[in-house]
């Protein structure tokens, strides 16, 4: 399925510096900001970004996290606080483009060159709630379905802030970043199986570990 759908890149950020962490890999780039002007887009992302737990964040699957304006607000009022572009850790805050709606293995063109695949959700972890100081985080991030999503760069290039978003490809299969992450039935993961078999659909490796577990619950 094609599509048109007009969205707008409201900040790109990237990581401003790293802060010691009480995780395992003992220091945390969740600090991104946004950033001014152009900045190229490459396979792994933006330049000039890293991730400390590489084990669990970055790599081509996992290039560049989006998350919406519109889910911001809700945490917003939420909270009762400002959600400021790169609070998150989100390399894009964007508009118009519903992150935590997006189908997997949709594409979205940036501007006049970058093309990006949504790929996964965003799963909060306990470096995000430390960072977020606030009480029950990742359950309530997580009860709230709000996850933003990860793609990956299928044609790099440069993007700016207020750059245009057009959804230029939606899979027929309809399982969105956000339904796989709060309620996957044995039947998404057959779907998505049968898809990435057949070529029509490039999975991500962190998957298969979680169909195993979907399988499993539901026997």
């Amino acid at each position: 399925m094609n599509n048109s759908a007009a969205g707008s890149v409201l900040a790109v950020c990237r990581v401003h510096e790293l802060h010691p962490d009480e995780g395992t890999v003992g220091v945390t780039a969740i600090d991104k900001r946004p950033i001014e002007g152009h900045v190229q887009v490459r396979p792994l992302g933006l330049y000039g970004d890293v991730q400390a737990d590489r084990k669990n964040h970055g790599g081509l699957d996992q290039a560049v996290y989006a998350y919406a304006q519109e889910d911001a607000d809700y945490w917003a009022a939420e909270l009762g606080r400002e959600i400021p572009p790169g609070l998150f850790g989100e390399n894009l805050r964007i508009q118009g483009v519903d992150a935590s709606g997006a189908v997997i293995g949709q594409r979205w063109r940036i501007g006049e060159h970058v093309v990006l695949e949504v790929t996964s959700p965003r799963v909060p972890c306990a470096t995000f709630a430390r960072r977020m100081g606030e009480p029950r985080w990742v359950k309530r991030f997580t009860e709230a379905g709000r996850i933003g999503t990860y793609l990956r760069v299928l044609h790099k290039g440069k993007l700016a802030a207020g750059d245009s978003i057009e959804v230029e490809y939606t899979p027929d299969h309809g399982i969105t970043v956000g339904k796989f992450f709060a309620s996957p039935t044995v039947q998404d993961v057959y779907t998505l199986q049968e898809l990435h078999a057949a070529g029509e659909l490039q999975l991500a490796d962190h998957y298969w570990p979680y169909f195993d577990r979907i399988l499993a619950r539901k026997q």
